[in-house]
């Protein structure tokens, strides 16, 4: 990282450092509050109703129960994989990487 400390290099420092500052502030907030949006008692219920839904629009359309419930086993292991950011990349090529190798 090139710094330059002439009197205009200074003032972008400093600009850096309020710029930090205020991340380093809003960073812990945020992450609290998206995980209560992750685990709270709603996106529970959320996703209980998209799942109890999936595997009675299945049966609905005659499909055999135990056929249904296995399929319905997927789509909540898929819900959950993208909650946890498994099936979402945002800007993380580190599984990218890995699946090349």
């Amino acid at each position: 990282m090139n710094i330059d400390m002439s009197s205009d290099g200074e003032g972008k420092v400093e600009d850096l450092r309020e710029v930090l500052s205020a991340v380093s502030e809003m960073v812990p907030s945020l992450l609290r509050e998206l995980r209560g949006v992750l685990y709270s008692k709603d996106a529970a219920e959320s996703m209980a109703d998209a799942v109890s839904t999936f595997y009675r629009k299945l049966v609905d359309a005659g499909i055999p129960r135990e056929d249904a419930m296995e399929m319905t086993r997927g789509y909540m292991i898929n819900l959950r994989d993208l909650v946890r950011g498994r099936g979402v990349t945002l800007g993380d090529r580190r599984s990218e990487k890995s699946e090349e190798k």
